[in-house]
């Protein structure tokens, strides 16, 4: 019985350390400009578990450093989709996404257009 439970122990620590507390993703996230950035990162940030959120407005690709203790990039996901940014893994509601700023709505072909101009 004794050897049993020290198996079961032995088990259960190795499991309990084998999440990862700096693990790395990056995740696609639409956005056009500096104010999406700034949302797309604060939304991250403020997801419990993340350390850093680093957005890049050309490639749409945020790297992320999280605690997977904490989260997951599902989570984190769905918190950036909260502020109305579309994830490949999780897409914000209309509502979600009606609530950016009018030069935010990504959706919106006229939009890019205009944001591809800037960059010019």
């Amino acid at each position: 019985m004794k050897k049993l439970m020290t198996v079961v122990l032995v088990c259960m620590g190795m499991f309990a350390f084998s999440q990862n507390k700096n693990a790395k993703a990056n995740i696609e996230v639409d956005g056009v400009c500096g104010m999406c950035k700034e949302r797309i990162e604060k939304a991250a940030i403020r997801t419990k578990g993340v350390k850093s959120a680093v957005w890049n407005v050309d490639t749409h690709e945020l790297k992320l450093i999280f605690d997977e203790r904490k989260t997951d990039v599902k989570t984190i996901s769905k918190s950036i989709a909260a502020v109305g940014h579309d994830t490949k893994e999780i897409k914000a509601t209309d509502e979600q996404y009606h609530s950016v700023h009018a030069c935010c709505l990504y959706r919106d072909d006229e939009v890019k257009k205009d944001h591809e101009k800037e960059e010019d």
